[in-house]
């Protein structure tokens, strides 16, 4: 089994692959305070019984304080080093002029993803505690993106800066208008978000022509369904991203020439 690890601002969120098969999805929470062996201890609890021997681990992290005592976890669990995925990785895209040095790990694991998935230019939004736009076109190069305050983070900002807003938890909306005050803050962050995803990706054709969109994070299935244009809905992106790093990392190192770009 192959453990496809995403460390984000909220949670700690991995994956078991045995083969093309996903055997189990868990999370963690992103504050615990641990060291590698209790971090070891918590996948380990996450494991399903009767899965195979973890074998091998890709991990990504925009959390810099936990990328080192969960690599090291992993690398224990496994027995093998820990692929952690950073600019330096051979993942097959092409950072064009992009800064390396600031472009978080989970963007470039979407857009490998994508480009597995669909023919490029694709237009991932990964919405998380964060929504981040990135964009890879057909020959697999990155092209750049923007980064939005999350769903959920503009209504806690809303309720923490406003004297009578209330604090409100996301659900689907109902209907296009809501008839209260917490259902008319639900239903701005929900349309909001998807009227952003609509505009950008029209301004965004408009240079690079037709767009592949795909959507993903824990925020995308309240937003997927309220766009007014095609799209993919994708939960696993991320996994399948690590998943398809390490594949390309395991063909390299056996000898096999790797194939050019991200569809690997």
């Amino acid at each position: 089994m192959i453990l496809t690890v995403d460390i984000g601002n909220t949670t700690v969120a991995v994956a078991g692959y045995e083969g093309e098969r996903q055997a189990f999805v868990g999370r963690l929470a992103s504050d615990a305070i641990w060291d590698g062996a209790a971090w070891k201890a918590g996948l380990t609890e996450l494991l399903p019984q009767g899965a195979g021997e973890p074998e091998g681990a890709a991990l990504s992290s925009v959390v810099p304080a936990l990328t080192g005592p969960v690599a090291q976890a992993l690398t224990e669990l496994t027995g093998r080093p820990a692929l952690v995925v950073g600019h330096n990785a051979s993942t097959g895209l092409d950072l064009g002029g992009y800064d390396p040095s600031s472009l978080g790990a989970d963007r470039i694991v979407d857009c490998v993803a994508a480009l597995s998935l669909c023919t490029g230019p694709v237009a991932v939004f990964d919405m998380g505690t964060a929504t981040t736009l990135s964009v890879a076109d057909g020959t697999g190069v990155f092209r750049g993106g923007m980064i939005l305050p999350g769903v959920a983070l503009g209504l806690e900002a809303l309720s923490a800066r406003t004297a009578r807003l209330p604090a409100v938890r996301l659900a689907p909306p109902e209907g296009l208008l809501a008839t209260d005050t917490q259902g008319c803050m639900r239903h701005g962050a929900l349309y909001g978000a998807a009227g952003a995803v609509e505009g950008i990706i029209r301004r965004l054709e408009r240079e690079l022509g037709k767009v592949t969109v795909v959507l993903t994070g824990g925020n995308s299935a309240l937003v997927y369904p309220l766009l007014e244009i095609p799209a993919r809905w994708e939960p696993e992106l991320t996994f399948l991203g690590l998943l398809r790093i390490w594949q390309r990392s395991e063909e390299e190192k056996n000898g096999r020439t790797a194939l050019s770009g991200p569809s690997i």
